[in-house]
């Protein structure tokens, strides 16, 4: 049996790197070059199809996310550490969101910049997404501090809502593509921030569980995966069709916002799918 203060950090640094790295990369090619740029705009043009077909639900959806985000993160994480008592994880918790909110709004409105390349449409930075990261932080305070049993379905149910923010900030021509999935990584990163935290000193968790790769419910991160797969591969598609129509007569709208949903759907199910494989050990 190992303490927690033995788990290696090496893991999470390496996450941690991984997701600036994409974060980088999405922003210095969809927000600083003509392709990107032009690629991006016509997910963004294309959701006239979500708002057509779904604007009532996402309007009232973006409006609830702040409220229902904190209130009900509050409540969960709250029950959870009463019943596990574990104060020292909620306050990681609670930093790691709220850390991961007044980052995203520090990035859009100060350090990160939109150039103009002469793409027509919206031309403010939205990069990246504020109500996305709301409702993924929220999530993740919920993860943070659930036991390794149900750590699978906070995941799960915490990408879930992530997810539907994210897609509505989209559908209701809030935000581009890049902007929710670049939310979703700036949460990831302090996510992992967290975890490095809850393995080290007086922040660690005690003992890590034996076997707590077998402590989640069987299935949780099988059906993430197999959700995952399809939707991967449709983005994918959708992106390498978009890439080559950007600049052409028919540009295709449609298949741009389709790429740009199942996009998020992947990102917000690979995130959680990395997480609960990369919390497994700690208890």
């Amino acid at each position: 049996m190992r303490t927690s203060s033995t788990i290696s950090p090496v893991r999470y640094l390496v996450a941690a790197f991984a997701a600036i790295i994409l974060f980088a990369g999405l922003y210095l090619y969809f927000v600083r070059t003509l392709s990107g740029q032009a690629m991006d705009q016509l997910a963004f043009d294309g959701a006239e199809f979500g708002r057509r077909s779904v604007t009532p639900l996402a309007q009232e959806l973006l409006d609830a996310v702040p409220l229902v985000s904190v209130i009900v993160g509050l409540l969960l994480t709250g029950v959870v550490t009463v019943v596990r008592r574990n104060g020292k994880t909620l306050i990681v918790a609670f930093g790691a969101a709220l850390a991961a909110v007044v980052s995203t709004q520090l990035l859009k409105m100060i350090l990160l910049t939109r150039p103009d390349l002469g793409v027509e449409g919206y031309d403010g930075n939205s990069f990246p997404s504020g109500h996305t990261t709301v409702a993924a932080a929220s999530a993740l305070a919920v993860f943070l501090v659930a036991s390794p049993r149900t750590r699978g379905l906070a995941a799960l149910g915490g990408s879930g809502f992530a997810i539907l923010a994210g897609v509505a900030t989209l559908a209701n021509g809030w935000h581009r593509p890049s902007d929710v999935i670049a939310a979703l990584l700036v949460v990831a990163l302090w996510g992992c921030v967290a975890g490095l935290v809850l393995t080290r000193g007086p922040w660690s968790r005690g003992v890590a569980s034996l076997g707590g790769k077998n402590a989640r419910p069987p299935g949780v991160d099988r059906l993430q995966l197999r959700i995952l797969i399809p939707f991967a591969v449709v983005a994918v598609a959708a992106f390498l069709v978009t890439y080559f129509r950007a600049f052409g007569d028919t540009p295709g709208t449609l298949i741009a916002y389709i790429g740009g949903v199942t996009a998020i759907v992947a990102a917000g199910l690979g995130i959680g799918l990395t997480g609960i494989r990369l919390f497994a050990p700690l208890p």
